[in-house]
């Protein structure tokens, strides 16, 4: 005997393939060529039993696939289980059976209804998290006087900022950091460096350990020093903290090693990066001088 059994909630499950491909229920319903008005109810649980065509459409045409496991109970039992899922399929064709859920799935607008699942909602607790306030410019205003009573939640429509927004976020969560070893790296040198899954490299640190008595004719058993030669981030992983960790690795480094002091030169982004993480400024700053060596004249 056969029995049927739900292996996911089906409405979660549409939002969330949606969401993955960035389809509006519109965008999947002229996919697919199921009406819209079949999906949203097959999302909202009104549809209490969908046709498997009608399933198997909609995954499909979001980026899914509906697969059907046969499971065994025991050696003594002759009945079986079929479980009806739905996976997200990569673009390299594999399938990844971790999917996300809609974040926002939980939060209802005024009247009780879900926001668009493939958008990125979020809760509107003052004026300054709600776009609408910042260009009407009231967003300092005591709550007193806002013209108008603050909305729920609120989502940004545009395409090319959920783009950036779900990579800055993908970005950081699979960035790694580690520190370079060896490859004719001199013992004194330093290098750290920040990088995707792919072996993308999106950040890099590099350093140099000096003695001061070298500098100041002090006592040769004086702590060494750290000097920060630079800290390099991609433009597009920009202030998504990779820098700031960076040199959070370069502090635990320097721990492990009973290095005690750090120093830098800094200009624009760089002087807040480090004064982020607990650098101060020096009232001494050092000159920056060139040398152009020109050829020799011919006799």
């Amino acid at each position: 005997m056969a029995e049927l059994t739900d292996a996911v909630d089906l409405g979660a499950t549409l939002r969330a393939l949606r969401r993955r491909a960035d389809l509006s229920q519109r965008d999947l319903a002229e996919r697919s060529g199921v009406p819209q008005a079949t999906l949203a109810r097959i999302e909202s649980g009104r549809a209490a039993d969908p046709r498997f065509r009608t399933v198997e459409r909609l995954v499909r045409a979001a980026g899914g696939e509906v697969t059907i496991s046969l499971h065994a109970t025991t050696a003594t039992t002759a009945t079986t289980a079929t479980t009806v899922t739905a996976d997200a399929v990569g673009a390299a064709g594999s399938i990844d059976r971790s999917l996300p859920a809609v974040p926002h799935d939980r939060l209802r607008d005024g009247a009780g209804r879900r926001y668009p699942a493939h958008l990125d909602v979020w809760e509107v607790n003052e004026p300054k998290d709600w776009p609408g306030a910042w260009w009407a410019n009231w967003y300092n205003l005591p709550p007193a006087l806002w013209p108008l009573p603050l909305p729920l939640a609120t989502y940004q429509r545009s395409r090319a900022h959920r783009d950036r927004r779900r990579r800055a976020e993908e970005i950081r969560r699979t960035v790694r950091l580690r520190r370079v070893a060896g490859g004719g790296l001199p013992t004194t040198s330093w290098r750290f460096v920040a990088e995707l899954p792919g072996g993308e490299l999106v950040g890099e640190l590099r350093a140099h350990e000096r003695s001061p008595h070298l500098m100041y004719g002090d006592d040769p058993s004086e702590e060494r020093e750290i000097v920060i030669d630079g800290v390099l981030v991609a433009g597009d992983c920009r202030r998504l903290g990779i820098g700031r960790r960076l040199v959070g690795l370069l502090a635990d480094e320097m721990d492990r090693a009973g290095i005690r002091t750090a120093h830098a030169i800094a200009e624009f982004g760089g002087v807040d990066l480090l004064l982020g993480c607990g650098y101060r400024l020096e009232a001494s700053r050092p000159w920056a001088l060139r040398l152009d060596r020109r050829p020799a004249a011919a006799d």
